[in-house]
């Protein structure tokens, strides 16, 4: 039996997805592997406005980037100026009251309250309570592990 170039061709792309099935192309797993993280243990970074405890970095197995760290600001803090980007995030209050904004609009969280920003959304966050805030961010997507 003799097989042509076009008959080739045409069986080829059946080849690929058995290939993958039976594991011929190995791909290598960089993400993040499963891992505890005391809260004791964590190193605290003093920033401008805020302290700061970096939980993990890194990327997920499915490919997003992961970035958590703590946050604790002074009454009257802000971290930073509102911004945007390309990942997500979530606010977990700890303590205190904040506010949040989203694209212009602001609501008060308090212990227990949960914000979230959508990918390329403008937000900020205040203290605006009269003792110290603090709050968990978890940020997921592109660039969010850079």
């Amino acid at each position: 039996m003799t097989i042509t170039r076009r008959e080739i061709c045409f069986l080829l792309p059946g080849f690929f997805p058995a290939a993958v099935a039976l594991d011929a192309f190995p791909v290598e797993d960089n993400s993040m592997p499963s891992a505890f993280y005391a809260f004791d243990k964590l190193s605290v970074q003093t920033l401008d406005h805020a302290e700061m405890r970096r939980v993990l970095k890194g990327k997920l197995a499915t490919g997003e980037g992961l970035e958590v760290h703590e946050t604790t600001l002074p009454a009257g803090g802000v971290p930073h100026a509102p911004h945007h980007h390309l990942h997500s995030e979530m606010w977990f209050i700890r303590e205190g009251t904040v506010e949040l904004m989203v694209n212009g609009t602001s609501r008060r969280l308090g212990p227990g309250g949960v914000g979230f920003v959508h990918s390329n959304d403008e937000h900020g966050i205040k203290n605006v309570g009269d003792t110290a805030a603090t709050y968990f961010v978890v940020a997921i997507g592109p660039g969010a592990d850079a």
